[in-house]
């Protein structure tokens, strides 16, 4: 009730009202009651004035040490919230060391929250405050099993972060964390996946990277069946994955092609990772999924479609005539925004295969009506300018 009073009287400024506030919280820190003393803590690192983090940092001491684990791992991300407020405290009353005990905590959820904790204030400060060690990682490793789901992407997080002092650590550490790989929520999944490719970069045995990069397609495969929204977070990743070992999905290239009713934003991204999949082995598939997007009603997404053919051909050279002959196709359907991206692509490979497909400039040069975009028509001007020689009338094309 006096906490009440004191937050309504108008009179007081808020930085006084928060100083009385605080004693209240500073008497309930010492309740009986476990639950009550994790909520004082809670609140009062809640309450964002510097002025009162003097009377925040002897309640919170206390309840770092308590013998409630429910106290503590309140306490350990209250910390966090202290370290935003005033970095000093937390440094000079050894409040990152009292966060480092935690990690050897004997509850999984007290050793999550500390490691998310001392996450948060190494992303702020940008300096090494989590010290791993051997020591620690057995113990993350050890809490990994037990703790929550979320606190498991703490702890995968904090883990590929590390750097094993050997490839046969590394592989130990794989093993212990690949079995996450099968787990219900994405984002352990994706942080297991992290992890797994960090450390493959230190393995030595071939085999095992191989083994390894096997275990991975299973899980990213399965994502794309969740929702819209998780699907493109997770696409975005794969897009990354992809980059660095397209051999981890280069036989799952059907699980990328578009939907009739995928989100925009979710076609977008499967039609980068297709492109980077793309090979002389899938490519006429690719090229008949293409064409089929080329003619849908999503002008953006066509767009997107037809300058992915010019792409395939720039990758792919014995693949090159393919793509141009779908172009040519693409043309012929006397649809403007197609013209004018295929005329876009064309310059494009007429620059990687100089003095090749010249065949199609006369297809081109009959839809010059059509280009109005200044992309398509600096495009077609180069193209005239580069084959003059070969196109009648070519000052009267460009004028």
């Amino acid at each position: 009730m006096d906490l009440l009073l004191y937050l309504r009287k108008p009179h007081l400024p808020i930085n006084e009202t928060a100083l009385l506030a605080v004693n209240t919280f500073v008497k309930d820190a010492n309740d009986p009651n476990p639950l009550i003393r994790a909520l004082a803590v809670r609140t009062m690192g809640c309450i964002r004035v510097e002025k009162i983090t003097e009377y925040l940092c002897e309640p919170l001491a206390r309840c770092l040490k308590d013998e409630d684990p429910y106290v503590r791992k309140t306490a350990a991300i209250c910390v966090a919230k202290l370290y935003d407020t005033s970095p000093i405290h937390v440094e000079e009353r050894g409040f990152l060391d009292m966060l480092r005990d935690l990690v050897a905590d004997s509850n999984p959820t007290v050793v999550a929250n500390a490691i998310a904790a001392l996450n948060e204030i190494q992303d702020a400060s940008g300096k090494d405050v989590m010290r791993m060690s051997t020591s620690v990682l057995q113990k993350l490793l050890a809490a990994l099993n037990e703790c929550t789901e979320w606190g498991q992407v703490f702890i995968l997080d904090a883990l590929g972060a590390y750097t094993p002092a050997s490839g046969q650590e590394a592989e130990g550490i794989v093993e212990r964390v690949t079995p996450r790989l099968q787990h219900a929520n994405s984002a352990v999944v994706m942080s297991a996946v992290k992890v797994v490719l960090r450390y493959l970069d230190l393995v030595e045995n071939d085999d095992v990277v191989r083994a390894l990069s096997r275990k991975l397609a299973p899980p990213l495969v399965t994502l794309l069946n969740s929702e819209p929204e998780i699907q493109y977070v997770a696409l975005r990743n794969i897009n990354l994955i992809v980059q660095k070992r397209p051999a981890i999905l280069e036989h799952e290239i059907k699980v990328f092609f578009c939907k009739y009713n995928d989100p925009i934003y979710v076609k977008m991204e499967k039609l980068e990772i297709i492109i980077r999949l793309v090979s002389e082995r899938n490519i006429e598939q690719v090229l008949l999924e293409f064409k089929e997007y080329a003619t849908e009603v999503d002008v953006d997404f066509v767009r997107k479609a037809v300058r992915a053919i010019g792409r395939c051909a720039i990758k792919l050279e014995r693949a090159a005539q393919r793509c141009i002959n779908v172009l040519l196709e693409l043309i012929t359907l006397k649809v403007d925004y197609i013209v004018q991206e295929a005329v876009i692509v064309t310059k494009d490979v007429f620059r990687r295969y100089p003095g090749k497909y010249e065949q199609i400039i006369g297809t081109l040069c009959e839809n010059l009506e059509t280009l109005d975009e200044p992309e398509a028509k600096a495009a077609m001007i180069w193209i005239v300018g580069e084959y003059a020689e070969q196109i009648d009338n070519a000052v009267n094309d460009t004028s």
